[in-house]
């Protein structure tokens, strides 16, 4: 399996995750096929490959090469991953270690689990797991909600004529 690492391009370390998959790799833990997107992070990587920056093109191309995405709680990177019909495990990027300001990414990704589209996992130490899982796991396909949306705001704007 083919598995893109994204961690996003807002000027936040994610270090944690990194290590984290650099590690099980390193224990045989990870057998699959790592490519990463770092971004600000400062951990240096070992057991697999990885670049700081993506351009657009050369993004869209490893996320369609990519059979799974591990990935923080984005929301940009998990619906485009959806909808491209990735399996997705999403790790929240967390106050306390620096990651983000605040921990709103935990509630995001509570709504895309809790709406079986993703994996959401908080563990880092055992993400090997969360690969199996994912692996063996029928996740809902994405569907937009922007024509029902249009439609609503459509209608609204009809009825105040």
């Amino acid at each position: 399996m083919t598995v893109f690492v994204t961690v996003g391009s807002q000027k936040f370390q994610f270090d944690r995750l990194l290590k984290a998959l650099d590690d099980l790799v390193s224990q045989g833990r990870i057998t699959d096929s790592l490519y990463a997107q770092t971004g600000y992070s400062t951990y240096k990587v070992k057991n697999f490959p990885c670049t700081p920056f993506l351009d657009r093109d050369r993004f869209d191309a490893q996320m369609d090469q990519a059979d799974m995405v591990i990935t923080h709680g984005g929301t940009g990177v998990i619906i485009n991953a959806v909808k491209k019909g990735k399996k997705v495990i999403a790790v929240p990027r967390l106050a306390r270690y620096g990651e983000h300001v605040d921990d709103h990414q935990l509630q995001l990704l509570d709504q895309f689990s809790e709406s079986g589209l993703i994996c959401k996992w908080q563990d880092c130490d055992t993400l090997d797991e969360a690969i199996e899982m994912a692996k063996h796991t029928d996740y809902r396909s994405y569907r937009s909600n922007t024509s029902a949306l249009i439609d609503s705001i459509d209608a609204f704007i009809r009825s105040s004529l």
